[in-house]
This record gives C-alpha cells, sequence and structure tokens, in this order.
C-alpha cells in the first residue's frame, strides 16, 4: 500500500509543477536569496500577493508553504492539491498531520513505511533497538509528546494541516544531462523555531552539493554511499552506477533516503544500517562515496552530537577512519570520494584553556594524512572512555580508534599505500570554527553559547589543535598489471594541494575535471621521456593565456595560461613553455616542437627537453594540455 501512496504522491506533485523554477515564480528571486539565509517573511508575502491577485490558492502554493516554508495551511487546499494521494494518504505517508492541538505536533507517525516496502536492510538482531532508533511516541523532529500532558482546554484545528517534514524540489545538471528530484528530510529550524535535534535528518545543503559535484560520472558496476542522510548521493550515484549500496548509522535517516529514491523512481539502490564499513564488511565497491559526518566537536557531557555532521570520534579520527577502511572495500583501481576536516597539530599541545596560537611550532596537517594513506588498514572501533551524553543510547557512544587493536579481518595487513588527490580549499582557526558549528546547532550568544565555546577551545587546545582545514580528498586502490591488488600495484600519484581561491566555470560541476585529469595522469606517468616526446598533445578548450607589457615594448613582461574551468589554475609562462604550449595543436609532436624550438632559442636540445618535459607532465595533470584521443 505504501508503494501506492508514494506513486500518487509522485503524480500529484508532478501536476502540481512542484518545482524549483516555479517556486521562484511564486515568490520571487529575491524571497529566494531571502530562504537560503533563512528567512521566510518575502517568500510569504509573495504568496499573499500572487493568491490576491489570483483570487485562487494555486496548489503549488499549498504545497511551498507547507512543506518548504513550514507552515500549516488549509486542509481544503490541500486536499486540492494532492487530489490523487488525499490528505488522508499523506498522513499514512507520515508528511502531514491534520487537527492536531495547535502548537503540538502528531507522535507516533512512520515517516516512510520504507521498512514496509523492504526497502531498508536492517543489521541489527531481531527486537534491538539500532542505534538512531526514536523512542515510542517520539516525533520525526526528535521531541517526545505526551498527549496526557496537554491541557484539556488546548485548541484544535481541524481544518488545518501542519507538516511533519521538508519536501523540496531540486534540480541539477551534470554530465547525464539536466534533471529534478523532490527531496524529503525532516523539519529545519525555521519550520521548527527552534535548534534541530540530535537525531535530525537534514536535505541538501551546501557540502551535499559540493560532493555531488565532485562525483567522477565514470560507469561503475558497485558504489557505495558511507553515511547516506536523505539519500542524495546514492542517488546520483545511481546515475552511473548498476548497484548502490547506501549506509548509515541512523535508521530514520534510511526510512527518508528509502522514501526520496522511491518518490523518484529509483530502484537500484540498497538500504543497510550500521556505522562506518560495519555494513559492508568484506565487499569491495568500484566507487565509494562519503559526506561523512566529519565536523569536529567536544566529546564531554553537555555538547550536542548531531548525527548529521557528528561522527562520535575524538578531533578527525572519524576521517582518518574513513581514508584507512577505503582500501580494503575497493576494487582494484576503484575510486573513494569524500569530504573532510582534519586538524593541524603544535608539536607540543598548550596548556589547558589557552588556544594554540598561529604561529606555534606546528604539524603539517598534509603530513598527518599521509600517514593515513601510507598505512591504509583500519583498526577496529574501541568505546571511547570518555561519559556520552546521558540523552543517547548506549550504542551510539562515542568511539576513537585504538591502534594496538586488531582490524575485523576485513582489511588485509598488506595493503598497498593509496593514490590521493586532496584538495585544501578552507582553513580555520579554532575560535571560528567553533563559532560556525556551535551557530549551526542553533545556539545564539549567551551564557549556553559560552559554555559551547568554552569546551571547543578546551577540546582543541587539549590537542594543540592550531588551525583546522576542509576539502576534498579523491583517494584510489593501485592495481597490479594483472588487476589484482598487491603491493606491486605501486601508488603513481600522490598529489596534497591547497587551493584557496575561486573556482572555474563548471556547469556540470567538477567530477568530469577530476576524471579527466585522472586519466591523463595515468598516461603520462605510463610514458617514459622517449614516448612522451613522440606524443602528439593538445590544448584544452577553456585555456587562454594572457600577456602584459610594458608601454612601446615588443616583448611581454608578464605570460600567464588561464584555466576557465576546472580549478580555475594560473600558471606562469616562459618564452619557452608558452612557444609550446602554442604549438600544441595535435599536428607535431612534443619531440618536433622542441627541436625547432631548440634552434630558434639558440639552446641545447636535449637541455631544453629535461627542462620542458616536467612542466609538459603537470599540465597534462591539471587539465591544460591532452592526450591524444
Amino acid at each position: 500500500m505504501t508503494s501506492v501512496l508514494i506513486a500518487r504522491l509522485r503524480s500529484d506533485l508532478a501536476a502540481a509543477n512542484f518545482s524549483v523554477t516555479a517556486l521562484t515564480g511564486l515568490w520571487g528571486v529575491e524571497a529566494d536569496a531571502a530562504l537560503q539565509r533563512n528567512q521566510r517573511v518575502p517568500a510569504r508575502r509573495g504568496l499573499a500577493a500572487l493568491q490576491a491577485k489570483l483570487g485562487r490558492v494555486e496548489p503549488s502554493a499549498t504545497l511551498a508553504e507547507l512543506f518548504v516554508l513550514g507552515l500549516s495551511v488549509a486542509q481544503a487546499d490541500l486536499a486540492a492539491a494532492l487530489p490523487t494521494l488525499t490528505v488522508a494518504g499523506a498522513e499514512e505517508l507520515g508528511l502531514v498531520s491534520a487537527g492536531v492541538p495547535v502548537g503540538a505536533v502528531a507522535a507516533g507517525t512512520n515517516p516512510s513505511g520504507a521498512a514496509e516496502l523492504g526497502l531498508v536492510t536492517s543489521l541489527v538482531p531481531a527486537g534491538a533497538k539500532p542505534s538512531g532508533a526514536k523512542p515510542s511516541g517520539a516525533d520525526p523532529s526528535g521531541a517526545e509528546i505526551d498527549s496526557a500532558e496537554l491541557p484539556a482546554s488546548a485548541p484544535f484545528a481541524p481544518a488545518r494541516v501542519r507538516p511533519l517534514v521538508e519536501l523540496r524540489p531540486y534540480s541539477f545538471l551534470d554530465e547525464f544531462g539536466a534533471d529534478s528530484w523532490w527531496i524529503v528530510s525532516d523539519l529545519g529550524e525555521l519550520a521548527l523555531g527552534r535548534p534541530l535535534g540530535e537525531s535530525h535528518v537534514l536535505g541538501i545543503g551546501g557540502a551535499s552539493r559540493t560532493l555531488s559535484g565532485l562525483i567522477m560520472p565514470t560507469p561503475a558496476g558497485r558504489v557505495l554511499d558511507l553515511g547516506t542522510g536523505c539519500g542524495i548521493q546514492a542517488m546520483h550515484a545511481s546515475r552511473h552506477a548498476e548497484h548502490v549500496v547506501a549506509t548509515d548509522i541512523s535508521e530514520r535517516a534510511l526510512e527518508l533516503a528509502a522514501l526520496n529514491a522511491a518518490l523518484n523512481g529509483i530502484d537500484t539502490i540498497e538500504f543497510r544500517l550500521g556505522s562506518l564499513f560495519e555494513p559492508v564488511a568484506g565487499e569491495r565497491f568500484d566507487h565509494i562515496i562519503s559526506n561523512p559526518p566529519f565536523v569536529i566537536t567536544p566529546r564531554t557531557p553537555g555538547v550536542p552530537s548531531y548525527e548529521y555532521r557528528d561522527g562520535g570520534m575524538v578531533g578527525d579520527a572519524l576521517v582518518e577512519a574513513v581514508v584507512r577502511g577505503a582500501a580494503a572495500h575497493l576494487n582494484p583501481g576503484g575510486v573513494a570520494q569524500l569530504l573532510g576536516n582534519w586538524e593541524y597539530r603544535a608539536a607540543a599541545p598548550a596548556a589547558a584553556g589557552v588556544e594554540a596560537g598561529p604561529t606555534a611550532s606546528v604539524t603539517d596537517a598534509f603530513a598527518r594524512l599521509e600517514s593515513w594513506l601510507d598505512a591504509p588498514a583500519a583498526p577496529g572501533p574501541v568505546p571511547f572512555d570518555g561519559d556520552a551524553p546521558a540523552e543517547r543510547p548506549a550504542s551510539a557512544r562515542t568511539t576513537e580508534y585504538d591502534r594496538s587493536t586488531p582490524s575485523n579481518g576485513t582489511e588485509p595487513a598488506d595493503a598497498p599505500p593509496l593514490d590521493a588527490w586532496v584538495i585544501e580549499r578552507e582553513v580555520q582557526l579554532p575560535s571560528e570554527y567553533a563559532e560556525t558549528w556551535i551557530r549551526d546547532g542553533g545556539t545564539r550568544p549567551g551564557p549556553d553559547f559560552d559554555r559551547l565555546y568554552t569546551a571547543w577551545l578546551d577540546d582543541f587546545a587539549a590537542r594543540g589543535v592550531t588551525r583546522v582545514g576542509f576539502g576534498y580528498l579523491l583517494l584510489r586502490l593501485p592495481a597490479t598489471p594483472d588487476g589484482h591488488v598487491g603491493t606491486a600495484g605501486a601508488s603513481t600519484l600522490r598529489r596534497l594541494e591547497r587551493l584557496p581561491d575561486a573556482l572555474g566555470h563548471n556547469p556540470t560541476g567538477l567530477g568530469s575535471h577530476l576524471a579527466a585529469c585522472l586519466a591523463a595522469h595515468d598516461w603520462q606517468a605510463a610514458m617514459d621521456d622517449a614516448r612522451l616526446l613522440r606524443a602528439h598533445l593538445t590544448v584544452a578548450s577553456d585555456v587562454t593565456e594572457e600577456r602584459h607589457f610594458w608601454p612601446g615594448q615588443d616583448d611581454p613582461t608578464l605570460m600567464t595560461l588561464h584555466q576557465g574551468g576546472g580549478f580555475g589554475r594560473k600558471v606562469a609562462l616562459d618564452t619557452a613553455l608558452a612557444a609550446l604550449i602554442g604549438a600544441c595543436d595535435g599536428d607535431l609532436n612534443v619531440g618536433a616542437i622542441i627541436g625547432a624550438l631548440a634552434q630558434l632559442l639558440d639552446a641545447d636540445e636535449g637541455d631544453l627537453s629535461a627542462e620542458l618535459l616536467p612542466r609538459v607532465r603537470e599540465l597534462l595533470d591539471d587539465g591544460f594540455l591532452l592526450p591524444p584521443a
């Protein structure tokens, strides 16, 4: 029956034209921008003006007011907007509550019926309560409701319907074309009127969009989405994969993710409950995608720990666990892509309560990241000794990695070092980082803010953290020539770079650029210099050259190569390199171009080759030059 209801919901949303462009048309671009700032007043005014102008309520306006703005609507209006599903069907799906006491939220709803559909695979023993499960009587947003506590005179609004979830249209463009989906998630802070609950299931945020744009669209047999949340990355992965396994520690997250997949007609995703790689022990994948809960949060009593962002480990250990564990779950040549935070640490921790300054002697975060890559076998998690927040179930107590504890046997001890391309996009001081994530949790300046601020700075000081980096990680398991995992599959790629500047123009995201750069690197790494000299290269179509001249001078004083897409890189040029790139149109091979340049510049051809070939390899790696088709 639930599958029938989901199909009816899909039909009604399509009929109402409940889309991103339709919403912008309802309330305007300025109101859209205000909603991005978590302000809904301009959108409400836009809807009211439209209703006054038309003399009626549009179905799309009703759905927008209910599921996007988080406001109650007239039951008759919702019935008109969902004629096939009906209000009763929306209640059965756990989307709305009709006729509840004003100010209360109906309890005991089933958010999606995904378990009954068989869309979720539970990995806990029968009768056990999995981590992240809600106690009976809890509403989907995490608030306990006890109708006995409501006053007898509590007013009822039988003609009004209140939202229990957010339901938003989402549109995107990738290598497979333009498309759109509807995404269900928990009510946000705007609708709730209070900070989010710790078990909140987040919708599509900035990090989600960043990762989806990074996903390489290379065809894959099996893909793993580690920590799927509302399921958005698994859905994106389904566009290039035959089968996707999506995992999460939250039962509700899996229910909503399964609902989203079913609502959008995606049937190639399998959902499993569990932490990190536990649900896929012994399995390997062609592609692993993860937007893990990487936020660094103090593991002390009284500090909220949000499932969607906090991994329950000390410092950046959660990102380390994913990096170290990836090798055991990748097929030869398989790639893992994830977002993450990493800590820069002083040589000696600062005194308690004292923030380590930026001038302290610091261990570069990249040195720590390389140690994770060089020893990928992940040790098993053991209970953390600290006190977990009292409201969290025992099964969700924080964990850290004990380096002396062996793994569960699925990670081979002789796993080769991983290929890696790590790109740091941003760095924050501990104080900036603390302020960002305390505000993200809904706490405003005051005593509680100061208490949390102190806990964050104490936690950073205990490990001597001076800065926190954020960026992208692309990992690959090297393969032997015969395609098997082993030490003979030597790492050829180890790039750790800082690129804080604005990206280039990438309408379909960075994924295709990453894939092209990876392929070009593999091509040139397999070429010795003699073979590279015989290659016919071309300049990428997005590359331009900029030259600066002193007034009246014929020769440029500065030449720069610009990349229009990708990471928007800039490369300083000298005369020889500029001439070589200018001649790379596919007609002449690299050796012939260098030979001609040697004659023009009156230089030794061998010396010029030795100077230019490493630069050619770098330009291939960065996507400025393209290998033969």
